[in-house]
């Protein structure tokens, strides 16, 4: 049984951590080994990635796993931490906001990454379009009496040769899911520093920028103290911890190629 009080706790104190004087650090983890990993490294709160998810079930990013077995995922790794943790379920996957709030307290999440590619007809909403789901989903979590914490994520920069001006779309979306409810906006593939400043000179919430783990974040490598005083609330991996690690599992096991056999 879903334990409201509890999860509303965690909801709670991950909305309170979106707003300290440095930025708010979610690993992006997949299954319950890197969720115990990344909390034995010391980070009190966790995001849950869907291509990461996606990748350790064989499957692709892009709704290509099925919501059940994201939730399942997720649920597995809630159950594996006493943290809070975000959960990534890509533009919703066509699922009616009640419905998707419910599966995602039910796995134990308390935060939620909603994008506006709509996976099923390979398209962006429009920025009305994801204003609208994501007041639903507000509506849907008031209705549970626990503040999920909504991450609105926009694509724009990723198909900026579909605007006139991108950076002024972005804007425009973010502020259009402020209105609606979101807690924290999340514009993806940000090309410059001058982009990143622009956007968040305009866009009071909270904003999440995506990290390599090493080589910082997207744009130019910021590094941590870069962020805070640009003035970036919150800090993802996305897919880039877990293909590091990949490159680290070659490395760790290098002597071990091509043993001859006598």
């Amino acid at each position: 049984m879903t334990d409201i009080p509890l999860l509303a706790e965690r909801a709670a104190a991950l909305l309170d951590a979106h707003h300290n004087r440095r930025p708010l650090v979610l690993p992006t983890v997949w299954d319950a080994w890197s969720a115990r990993a990344m909390v034995s490294a010391g980070f009190s709160a966790l995001t849950v990635g869907s291509h990461p998810l996606a990748n350790s079930l064989g499957a692709e990013d892009g709704e290509a796993m099925s919501l059940e077995e994201a939730l399942e995922g997720i649920d597995r790794i809630t159950a594996s931490v006493d943290v809070p943790v975000s959960a990534d379920l890509e533009s919703g996957y066509d699922t009616p906001a009640p419905e998707l709030i419910a599966g995602l307290l039910a796995a134990g999440a308390v935060g939620v990454n909603i994008e506006d590619t709509v996976h099923s007809q390979q398209r962006l909403r429009t920025a009305e379009e994801h204003a609208e789901y994501i007041s639903d989903l507000r509506r849907a979590a008031d209705a549970q009496r626990v503040h999920v914490v909504i991450n609105a994520r926009t694509d724009v920069f990723k198909h900026a040769d579909e605007f006139a001006d991108p950076t002024a779309e972005v804007v425009r979306r973010l502020n259009l899911c402020a209105e609606a409810g979101a807690d924290c906006v999340y514009p993806v593939a940000m090309p410059t520093t001058d982009d990143l400043r622009t956007v968040l000179s305009q866009v009071s919430l909270p904003l999440n920028v995506t990290a390599h783990p090493l080589a910082g974040a997207i744009p130019e490598g910021l590094d941590l103290n870069a962020l805070r005083e640009l003035g970036v609330s919150r800090v993802t991996f996305g897919p880039l911890l877990q293909a590091a690690l990949q490159q680290d599992f070659a490395e760790f096991t290098t002597n071990w190629h091509d043993v001859s056999s006598h």
